[in-house]
């Protein structure tokens, strides 16, 4: 979980080395539907937090491809919408999309792994499944009430 400061004016720390100010970060709200009673209908509790990805200033250009890229079906012409409207509270609604955010942002810096070398089965391995598919096959032929002419 991200360390989130309380109010508009904290930043939002990513990891050691990332630290989004919150300049960069833009708020919209609106009525949520869900619990809430007849609070809901008078109060913006539903969150949208924006990032702009791609005129981000603290990250470097290529992070911002790796981000644009490992996010891109999350991402609307570069911009990252995260929507939070489960709690009944504006503010419980604003951390949970930054928590949300953070943890996107750090699942797409990784790095992704390298992809799987393609190998053959050794020839040892080979005639073990032969040999098993073989007895499985002879314990079958062994139930059959009429045994084949090939026996």
């Amino acid at each position: 979980m991200a360390p989130l400061g309380k109010g508009k004016g904290m930043d939002l720390i990513i990891n050691s080395m990332l630290t989004i100010p919150s300049k960069e970060l833009k708020w919209r709200f609106s009525r949520s539907s869900g619990p809430g009673g007849q609070g809901i209908n008078t109060t913006d509790s539903r969150v949208e937090l924006i990032y702009d990805i791609k005129r981000s200033s603290s990250i470097g250009p290529i992070h911002k491809q790796r981000l644009l890229k490992q996010l891109e079906s999350r991402c609307i012409k570069g911009c990252l919408v995260i929507v939070a409207s489960e709690e009944r509270s504006q503010y419980q609604n604003r951390q949970l999309a930054l928590t949300r955010l953070a943890g996107l942002l750090r699942k797409g810096l990784r790095k992704s792994p390298q992809p799987r070398k393609a190998t053959k089965p050794t020839r040892a391995a080979q005639i073990r499944r032969i040999q098993t598919k073989k007895r499985r096959g002879a314990l079958k032929k062994k139930r059959q009430s009429n045994p084949s002419s090939d026996d």
